[in-house]
């Protein structure tokens, strides 16, 4: 086996980030192109090291003509490395780019279920990262956003995904294709400009490398990786304060303690309330729920605001904001 830089970079990572450990059993998301099958070569490459169990998963969305042919070519790509291959297929068109990711997300999770994979394992790299960094930045987004490509995060008790590649860029991914001769599925969806992140990636990053800084991708990516980690500590230290802060009332679902928040600083005000508005909320808080919230902090005795969505309101009583909720409990 040729070991390149790609095969360095990707074991230290996995050391580095305690991606996941020896034994273990690892689920693989291949859709055919560049970026899988350059995650899906690297592990196998290093398989012998870390003694995992690895399998290959297909989504097949229906949404392209070629798309049962695209699931064969996985499947035999799977075959002639001798590893388990499993297929699911939509039972409608998948026909907008959040439905297919969501239930793409599912049918993962059910394979890895079925056939107990501890760990979900897809291709996005360093420039899928920049790219949703600036499709979020767009669209209106805080820190959060502009981070939400992590290496890893849970999608049940005993299922993690991971992101190997977030390191390694597109075009590093189809040099690698190239070396090894792998085959490459081209989607052709992906050169449809319909859909804002083709786009940002056939547009708007190719101008920005051209006019801005040839390594606009890297750049953007290391900004997402410094976010992540800032994102999640002022996450925790919300979720202390929010604790802090919190009591049950007799009459009212929950109590905040005014005092306590008025010591933090806006930042943290903010995370607090968004914390507690995704407990009691019908749906994610925006910002201007956020902001209502927290005026409640500084506002004069009495103050309320209008009903939130699914009818909470939120009322100052003395040092308190009393959140009422009279459709369910926190």
């Amino acid at each position: 086996m040729t070991w390149t830089p790609l095969h360095a970079k990707i074991q230290r990572t996995i050391h580095r980030r305690h991606l996941f450990e020896r034994d273990q059993r690892l689920l693989v998301a291949v859709s055919g192109g560049q970026d899988s099958l350059c995650l899906i070569k690297l592990l196998l490459d290093i398989q012998p090291k870390w003694a995992w169990n690895l399998a290959i998963a297909h989504c097949d969305h229906c949404w392209r003509e070629d798309s049962q042919d695209n699931a064969d070519h996985v499947e035999n790509l799977a075959q002639s490395w001798h590893i388990p291959f499993y297929l699911e297929t939509a039972h409608e068109p998948v026909n907008s780019e959040a439905t297919a990711r969501n239930w793409r997300y599912q049918a993962l999770t059910k394979i890895a279920q079925t056939h107990h994979y501890q760990y979900i394992i897809t291709g996005h790299t360093a420039s899928d990262r920049a790219e949703t960094l600036l499709y979020n930045l767009i669209r209106g987004t805080g820190a959060d956003g502009l981070q939400a490509l992590t290496w890893q995060r849970p999608l049940t008790d005993h299922i993690i995904l991971v992101r190997p590649l977030l390191e390694i860029t597109r075009s590093q991914t189809e040099q690698f294709c190239q070396d090894f001769n792998l085959p490459i599925w081209e989607d052709s969806t992906n050169q449809n400009l319909q859909y804002p992140r083709n786009r940002i990636r056939q547009e708007l990053i190719p101008y920005l490398k051209v006019n801005f800084h040839p390594q606009v991708e890297t750049n953007l990516a290391q900004t997402a990786e410094l976010l992540q980690a800032e994102v999640e500590y002022l996450e925790q230290t919300a979720h202390h304060w929010r604790l802090e802060a919190s009591v049950k009332g007799e009459k009212q679902d929950l109590q905040l303690n005014r005092q306590i928040l008025k010591t933090l600083p806006l930042a943290l005000q903010r995370r607090v309330m968004r914390q507690v508005l995704q407990k009691i909320l019908t749906e994610s808080p925006n910002f201007e729920h956020i902001e209502k919230l927290v005026a409640l902090i500084t506002a004069p005795n009495r103050s309320q605001t209008d009903p939130f969505p699914g009818g909470v309101t939120a009322i100052v009583q003395g040092n308190w904001i009393c959140i009422i909720d009279e459709t369910r409990k926190i």
